[in-house]
Order: C-alpha cells, then structure tokens, then sequence
C-alpha cells in the first residue's frame, strides 16, 4: 500500500513538474504591441507570432446607452501608446465631449463586453455598490473592489487556444477638466474630457488566471513593486489568526457596569467561549461620540475610565491570558480638545494598556510614523483601518475591515483576492436584525467579523445568531492556513445560483459553498478530481455523495432551502454556506 501510494505521488510530481514548464514557457510569451487603427484593435503582437484580434479597443456608456469605440458617439474617443517598463502594453484613452449638452460617462470594458472569458463593470444605480462581475451564462455577480477603483472596467477574451488577452482601465481623477468625478462614473460638461488608464498583456488558462494577474500580481497596477515587510514580520502574525472582534462603548455594560460590582469583560468572555469559541480581539472605545464635549482630548477620556489606563492595561492582561488582544482607538480628527501630540499621546496610551492593536478611526491607511510608535511600545501592535486599504496603502498595514455603510455586502469581495494574507473583518451590527448573512458572506470569502455594539440593545435572536457565528469560526479557525493563501474564486459549477470558493492547505482540499436558491439544492455541482479520498461535509458533519459520468466525478451538494416569504433580502436570509473538505491520505 506504501509503495503504490508512493508511486502515484511520484507520478503526480513528475506531470507537475510538465505543466509548470507549459506554464512557463506560455507566460514567456509577452504582449509587445497592439495594432490599433480607428479605435478597434486589428491584431497583437507578442515575442513571436502576430495574432487576429478583431475587437474594439473599448465599450463605453454615455447617459445609460452602450457605444463601442470603433462606432460613432456623442464623445471623441483617442487613444495614445505610452512607455512602459513592465510587461505588457500601456496607453491612454481620452474622452472628450464635443457637445453642447452635458454627458455621463460610465462602464468603460475593454474590448467590449461581448464574446468575453470574464469582465467586470457596473450595473444599476446603487450609489455605494454597482461593480458586477460577468461570467459567461451566469447571473452578474456583485463584488467589493478596492475604494479607489470602483470604476474599473477589466475584461479578458481567448486568441486561441494557448492564448488569451485581458484588459484593465481605470480612470485618471487628476485628468479631469470641465468634468465632474462621481463613485461609478463621470459628468462631463461640454468641452469637458476626462482620460482613463489601458493595460494589456497576455496569460494562460481560465478566467481566473488572468484576474489573478491583474488583482494579485500587478495589484491592480496601483504599485510596481509590493513592499511586504510587515506581512513577513511574525510578530505581527497572530491577526491573520483572527477572526471573531467585538467593538464596545466604554460605557457598554458588558464592559463595565456599577450596578454589578465593575468590570464586565470576564463574564463577556466567557459567554463568548460558550456560544463562539470566543473573541480575538475585544476594542474599548470611550472617545466618540462624546469627544468635544469638553475639552478633554482622546487620550484624556482613556485616562479618566474607571481605573484609568492601569485597569485597562490589567484587562489587557486577563484577556491575552485567554487567548483575546486587546484594542483601542485613535482618531486623528481630534483637533479641537486639549492640545497633546498625538504619536506621543498614542504612545502614552500603548504604553499605559499594554494594547494589541490600535483602530484607526475614519483611516483607510496607516503610516510608518504610526507604526514605529506602536514598534516602540512593544512588538505585536496591529494597525486596524476603518476603511480597507487599497493595494498601494496595503504595503502599510495588514487588517481592515468591510464598512458597514454597504448594508448588504456583496457577496464576493476581489480585496482578498488581492492579498489573501491581509485580515478582514466585515462590521457587523447587532441592534438592527439578524445577521446571520454577514456570518455566513465573512465565511464564503474565508475572513472573519467585526460584531459592532456601539449602538444599545441586545435582541432575542443574539443568542442564536452567536451560535451560527461559531460553526463558521470554528471551521475558519481549524483551516486557517487554507483561508489565508491563494484560492480559486467561483470555480466552475454546473448551476447557476450556486457558488463556489475553492481553497488548499496543509494536503486538503476545502470548498466554501454560497447558494440563493430558496428551494435548497440537492444536485451534482462541480468537478473533482478522481481519488479515494474521503469527502466530508463540515457543515453538516455527513459524508458528501459524488457521482462519475462519463470518466468525470462531480460532488453532489445538498443544501438547504429557506422561507423566501419572511427572510428574502433581510440579513437572516438563508444563504446557508457547506463547507467540503477533501483530505489526503
């Protein structure tokens, strides 16, 4: 048995081995040049060969109507080849409105949205979310991309069977003239224009590939080269861990209450263990609203909490003994208070607690002058953004979160995708109604939550929403190598509606499932590989059923369905998440 298991491993290294040097030699093959004439794109050229390309260089939507850049519209499209030092091929579009009306510019695709791998644009008028994704026969897909790049527009399209192209632009804000930037598109006055950035080159294999190129690799050309200093530091190593957070008022009663002799975050605790495994980090937060009311400073009002900064720093203490950091808050638009530097004012207060992490209220970014002030206290000090970086600012911190100011956060968010190493947390809050679809959209995408208290109540349904939050912790938590390395987003399924994350770690192979079905599905789903191994359902703690047609094996899933009547479009809704492991042995 040893033997034969040998062998196989050996065989498998030795095709390995084949298509990494397929790959390598495929990818060798860099885009050179675009032949580009009237807007329309007749042919590329890469290290070798010239291909057919037959495509217009972009579609566009000028007042909610669709235009290709080889047609004619109410705007004058150029398009401008640029140097560039990197792979691929770089230039810019300009658009210009030679009108007497004023115009809406919109939805720019490369190579129009036609015949197309993937692409990505808006969809609707949601003012926070309209980015979509677009797969071939398949319902567009809401996604998260980084705050700076709500209006990209990225597409990919087959050459031929070894080849294929993909195509981002994004918008030039400080190209505007006579224009007027909005979150998903452009109003140009008359004579007004405004250019978009084009980047092109070629990759290899699905759709996926070339979104990991241009999300992953090229970061989505925000950066040319990542510096990941703080991602290799392991002191700082533990938030990637990290996947339950409640954030509190000072004056929350499951922090502190006097009717029941003081400090409360024990009994907090320990609820928590009991119900999800417990928090990673618990934040205090004593400064807003209430700071202005006087002249007190933040760090005043940290000072003056009922047993000032040494209770806090006992606290900090009891939770690390239990496993929990920590956290308080800095908000740099505290002006107006009591004059006090606020590195030294921040380093005080580190120093003071003993804090683990410090959120950076109204930031979507940290600094290395935060960072060093923090590294001066203690190693292990975690910057947490209220805002998520986007790829450029990611170089300088490593955890944010999903704003709760999208009510219903999309259900794929591209950010991990981007740095699947960077922690997530989506802010959650439990006054409103059940929240059992934020638990359950974190986990697809393999991140964790924020529970957000600051607003008062503790409803009926907390209990059980809490006990939810644990079975997906839980598997989070045991796989957590799996959830913070690359992974595969919406692999290939055979139904719509249906969709799947497939990550691998650690000799397993791991599958978040997502589905909207009302009616539950019990179906075959996706292809795996032909193997004895043992398919597990951890949601459902039950063996998966797979069936093989014509040489191929498919897992069969089954997934429960939901009332659409009282739970469609609410934060209860069921999008019940399985979660199939595929271990080797």
């Amino acid at each position: 048995m040893l033997r034969i298991l040998f062998m196989i491993k050996h065989r498998k290294v030795r095709l390995l081995v084949a298509a990494l040097s397929l790959l390598h030699w495929h990818s060798s093959a860099q885009l050179k040049q675009l032949q580009i004439s009237n807007n329309r794109i007749a042919s590329l050229t890469d290290s070798i060969n010239i291909y057919p390309v037959g495509r217009p260089l972009i579609s566009f939507e000028v007042n909610q109507k669709e235009y290709s850049s080889d047609q004619q519209s109410p705007l004058i499209i150029s398009y401008k080849t640029k140097a560039y030092d990197r792979s691929g091929v770089y230039g810019t579009i300009q658009f210009l409105n030679s009108t007497s009306d004023t115009l809406t510019l919109s939805n720019v695709v490369p190579f129009g949205r036609m015949n197309t791998m993937a692409y990505i644009t808006g969809l609707g008028t949601h003012r926070l979310s309209r980015t979509h994704l677009f797969i071939p026969e398949r319902k567009p897909i809401n996604v998260i991309v980084p705050d700076n790049a709500w209006e990209l527009g990225y597409s990919s399209i087959i050459i031929n069977d070894k080849v294929n192209l993909f195509g981002l632009v994004r918008r030039d804000a400080a190209s505007l003239a006579h224009a007027t930037r909005k979150r998903f598109e452009t109003i140009l006055a008359p004579g007004g224009s405004v250019t978009y950035d084009f980047y092109g080159d070629l990759f290899t294999g699905n759709w996926q590939a070339g979104l990991r190129e241009v999300f992953q690799k090229r970061y989505l050309y925000d950066v040319k080269d990542f510096d990941d200093t703080l991602y290799k530091r392991e002191d700082l190593a533990w938030i990637r861990k990290a996947y339950v957070m409640h954030l509190m008022m000072a004056w929350d009663k499951d922090f502190y209450d006097d009717t029941k002799g003081g400090p409360q975050f024990k009994n907090f605790y320990e609820k928590g263990v009991r119900q999800f495994g417990g928090d990673d980090v618990l934040c205090i937060w004593p400064t807003w609203p209430t700071l202005g009311v006087d002249q007190r400073n933040q760090f005043d009002l940290y000072r003056d909490l009922p047993g000032g900064l040494p209770g806090l720093q006992t606290a900090a203490n009891a939770l690390r003994n239990v496993g929990t950091k920590l956290f308080v808050a800095y908000n740099p638009w505290d002006e107006s208070t009591r004059a006090e530097g606020h590195i030294k004012g921040l380093t005080d207060l580190l120093s003071g607690t003993s804090a683990d992490g410090v959120v950076l209220d109204t930031k979507g970014e940290s600094s290395r002058e935060l960072q060093d002030a923090a590294d001066n206290v203690k190693p292990g000090v975690v910057m947490y953004s209220e805002g998520m970086a986007v790829p450029k600012d990611m170089q300088g911190i490593i955890s944010g979160r999903v704003h709760n100011a999208l009510y219903y956060p999309p259900m794929l968010n591209l950010n991990k995708f981007i740095r699947p190493d960077f922690a997530i947390f989506r802010v959650a809050e439990v006054y409103k109604e059940p929240i059992q679809r934020e638990y359950a959209v974190a986990f697809f995408n393999g991140y964790g939550t924020e529970i957000n208290q600051f607003a008062p109540g503790h409803p009926e349904w907390d209990d059980e929403q809490n006990l939810y939050l644990g079975r997906t912790t839980k598997i989070l938590r045991e796989n957590n190598k799996a959830f913070t390395t690359d992974y595969e987003p919406l692999m290939p399924t055979l139904h719509d509606s249906v969709w799947v994350n497939k990550w691998h770690a650690n000799e397993r192979t791991l599958y978040t499932i997502f589905s909207l079905k009302t009616e539950g599905f019990h179906d075959m789903l996706f292809e795996i590989p032909d193997s004895k191994n043992r398919l597990i359902d951890l949601w459902k703690h039950e063996e998966v059923e797979t069936k093989t047609i014509n040489g191929k094996t498919y897992v069969v899933s089954n997934i429960d369905g939901f009332d659409s009547r009282i739970w469609a479009r609410t934060t209860k809704e069921m999008f019940l998440v399985l979660q199939v492991s595929i271990p080797h042995f």
